[in-house]
């Protein structure tokens, strides 16, 4: 037991019930380590009880201290008048806080201004002695004197913020059921030491809490795109969407670029473009029927089509590669909706990486992700394709669009969306948009007077625009601040 412990039992066996603000003025101890000291005392048991209170008392702000020491702002300006008198001016710069002394000290009737010299105003003393009731008020609460002061006076010093009145949260003590001045620290361990020494049947143990709930764990947190993603996810699902299973990263050529009716001698199959898979290098299983009618349209056109006129390689359609858009899932889901009689109208949606064999910037990675949605029924249109789109990026609280005529292999007519970004302050393609032609879904065995509009955007631009990150490299990669992906608040699109 510390010696500030023992006093504080000492006060309290003495008095019996105190607060901890008596305590620390009978001691002139800090308050704060008054309440350190209680707070030890009840660590060790039923020694004492206390009761949390709140108490108000009167304190001396920082000018009233100095009032205290160096005399009332009036009082100074009083004593700053030699017997001849000083003119105005120069007493006004030579006292501070002059213009409050000098108010007060005129209506006490302590100075007055003679103004018949020939060098203008003069003030002088009115009075041959003064009582500083100020300072004296001050120095009595200095002293603990409060209640010496008269509530007036206390209000008036209030009122010229030389005093203010505190709320102090304190501890009213008494003793407990188990007081005692000699306190012995109850034992928190049962150690090998007091087993071997038997001291243990001596000691007195602290009981444990088994209703603690102790050290929260620590837990992980979602990083921004992941909390889009959710948001997105939701979207889909309340139009009535269904997704796609997106768990294969590497495509052969075949679903990622010739399903699509994309040629073989297009400029995206570059190693400029795209990752090609060096292990596995090619794939070898294929629906063979439709790959022959894949390889017929290709080179020599039909369901309306000239095709492209062009040898068809199966070794190009071979090469794995890692998937350059999501629309390759949507390929096969489309296939597999074909083999299904009779047809049904689907609504498919995926969220899942692509990548890209991309120069880095501002907005672009070799690594992202794709959004994608796609609607597959009878009599779809253009309308109702820009119908859609309206309605899911409403959703999304993008207002600002822009919609730009395109050509996409695979899509006739195609659209490129785009939207403001405020901080780049400049118009960023956030999506792309078309009709599936039937170059492209014919081959597949789908109906003739079936259509198919879809769409597809990144994650990362619209979460960009959304919180206002202006290089993406600022929220993935290597580089990203973790304690922005703790901090980063909840994702809710504008509904």
């Amino acid at each position: 037991m510390n010696e500030m412990t023992e006093h504080v039992l000492r006060l309290i066996e003495e008095h019996g019930t105190l607060s901890s603000i008596d305590i620390s003025n009978k001691l002139n101890e800090d308050h704060q380590k008054i309440i350190g000291a209680i707070k030890s005392i009840e660590a060790c048991g039923n020694i004492i009880k206390t009761y949390q209170q709140s108490e108000k008392h009167w304190q001396l702000t920082d000018e009233g201290r100095n009032v205290a020491k160096e005399g009332s702002h009036e009082a100074l300006i009083y004593y700053a008048i030699p017997p001849e008198g000083l003119d105005q001016k120069t007493l006004m710069q030579k006292v501070p806080n002059a213009k409050v002394g000098f108010s007060k000290a005129m209506s006490f009737g302590w100075i007055k201004i003679d103004k018949s010299g020939e060098n203008g105003p003069k003030v002088m003393r009115k009075v041959e002695s003064i009582e500083d009731g100020v300072q004296e008020c001050l120095r009595m609460m200095e002293r603990l004197q409060i209640e010496e002061v008269p509530e007036p006076q206390k209000q008036e010093l209030k009122k010229r913020k030389l005093l203010q009145e505190v709320i102090v949260k304190c501890f009213l003590v008494e003793k407990g059921p188990e007081f005692t001045t000699q306190v012995v620290k109850e034992e928190t361990d049962l150690t090998l030491a007091l087993l071997s020494s038997g001291d243990w049947k001596d000691k007195k143990f602290k009981k444990y809490n088994f209703e603690a709930l102790g050290v929260p764990a620590s837990c992980g947190h979602l990083h921004p795109l992941l909390k889009v993603r959710s948001e997105f996810k939701s979207i889909f699902i309340k139009m009535g969407f269904t997704e796609m299973p997106t768990n294969n990263y590497v495509e052969s050529s075949f679903w990622n670029f010739d399903a699509l009716f994309q040629p073989q001698a297009h400029p995206a199959r570059d190693l400029q473009d795209t990752f090609f898979m060096s292990d596995p290098k090619l794939s070898h299983k294929f629906p063979e029927e439709y790959l022959q009618k894949v390889k017929d349209v290709h080179s020599k056109g039909g369901y309306g089509s000239q095709g492209y006129h062009c040898e068809w390689k199966r070794e190009e359609a071979q090469k794995n590669v890692l998937r350059t858009h999501t629309t390759a899932v949507s390929a096969r889901m489309l296939y597999a909706l074909a083999q299904n009689k009779p047809f049904k109208p689907v609504k498919y949606f995926s969220i899942d990486r692509v990548f890209r064999n991309e120069t880095l910037d501002a907005t672009h990675l070799a690594e992202f992700h794709q959004i994608e949605g796609v609607i597959a029924d009878r009599g779809l249109t253009l309308a109702h394709l820009m119908g859609v789109l309206g309605e899911f990026f409403t959703s999304l609280g993008m207002t600002k669009l822009k919609f730009k005529p395109a050509f996409n292999p695979y899509t006739e007519p195609s659209m490129e969306v785009f939207g403001y970004h405020p901080g780049l302050k400049k118009w960023v393609e956030v999506g792309n948009s078309g009709m599936f032609r039937p170059e492209m879904l014919l081959p597949m065995g789908l109906p003739e007077d079936v259509t198919v509009i879809a769409w597809g955007l990144s994650l990362e631009r619209p979460t960009m625009i959304k919180f206002g990150v202006n290089n993406i490299r600022e929220l993935v990669g290597h580089k990203v601040n973790l304690q922005m992906v703790q901090d980063f608040p909840i994702c809710r699109m504008d509904k």
